[in-house]
């Protein structure tokens, strides 16, 4: 421990500049996008293979997160570590793939003696480096400049604006592809299903109750038979539909209990007179966790489900987001 232990603003104004210079550091790659990166990610884009992500050190680290987010955003990747790839892992490399090669200096050792097989074996290499001129760089098919100024080591050792340099075009790439990829909220889904993350992406109708479980009648039925069906199928609701199976409206038991407060002899009604017009209603292919906004906010337990010919296709009740882990 120091003897004089560093005072709270020095500490804030230290974190500060730490800050300044990996902002700095990441807002100087701009303009380095450019040829090269289309490049490099029609490369990745077009291969039949898979991105195999290599590093060593730092750059290793930084490497595992650039694959792992290839991975989970559409494009097929993983890491090797250039150590191992020199003692037998070269192995999970196939002809058809992409090597994106990190190297700050572009002269660490384990990847330079990689060089030579990358070229036979045949595989497209695009490297991440901070020296146009090394060893990388002059073997590689395309360079992604991802050189800094100055660490925000104090000592300018330890690898800090230069690692977030390179996570951030790492970022760049990823999402790029995203983007070209045309990656939607569901393919996402199917690439995360665990963890909080995955419930957020739970669709409706992965949960909704179908066919002869959903409670509905037709506009012509009687109040009675809507009564009937709604106790029958236990959702304390009845959805009310057309010949062509239209959502038309929705009468709930709440409905029930007002309608009997103010009147004595009910079966003198029809559904179509005492129904819910245009009822609230979620569609099969929206997000489950929308489903939870709105019970919240309007006070409900249950939600029917269309299509989108607004036809009567699902029913979800507030138990069934419980249960998927939505709420």
């Amino acid at each position: 421990m120091p003897a004089n232990p560093p005072s709270l603003s020095t500490v804030v104004l230290d974190a500060r500049r730490v800050l300044r210079i990996e902002a700095k550091a990441i807002s100087n790659l701009i303009p380095q996008v450019g040829d090269e990166f289309e490049k490099a990610v029609r490369i990745i884009f077009d291969c039949p293979g898979r991105v195999v992500v290599m590093g060593l050190g730092k750059s290793g680290v930084i490497g595992q997160k650039i694959a792992a987010t290839l991975a989970s955003t559409g494009t097929p990747s993983l890491f090797v570590h250039a150590s191992e790839a020199i003692h037998g892992d070269l192995g999970m490399l196939k002809g058809n793939d992409v090597v994106v090669a990190i190297s700050n200096s572009g002269e660490t050792e384990e990847l330079v003696r990689l060089l030579p097989y990358l070229k036979r074996l045949g595989v497209d290499l695009i490297a991440m480096t901070g020296n146009a001129q090394s060893s990388l760089a002059t073997n590689a098919d395309v360079v992604l400049n991802i050189g800094v100024r100055e660490e925000a080591c104090p000592l300018g050792l330890a690898p800090t604006a230069s690692t977030t340099a390179v996570l951030a075009m790492g970022d760049a790439l990823a999402v790029t592809l995203m983007n070209c990829r045309k990656f939607k909220p569901e393919d996402f889904s199917k690439l995360h299903p665990g963890g909080e993350l995955g419930k957020q992406l739970i669709k409706i109708k992965d949960i909704m109750h179908t066919g002869k479980s959903i409670p509905w009648i037709p506009s012509t039925a009687s109040l009675e038979g809507a009564i009937y069906e709604m106790t029958r199928k236990r959702f304390g609701c009845v959805g009310v539909v057309s010949a062509k199976g239209r959502l038309q409206g929705i009468f709930t038991d709440g409905d029930l209990r007002r309608l009997v407060g103010r009147e004595r002899q009910l079966t003198k009604f029809k559904i179509s007179q005492v129904m819910t017009r245009q009822p609230i209603v979620l569609r099969e292919d929206e997000l489950a966790i929308k489903g939870v906004r709105i019970m919240q906010d309007k006070r409900i337990i249950v939600l029917l489900v269309v299509n989108r010919q607004q036809q009567l296709i699902g029913i979800v009740h507030f138990l069934d987001l419980l249960d998927a882990g939505v709420v």
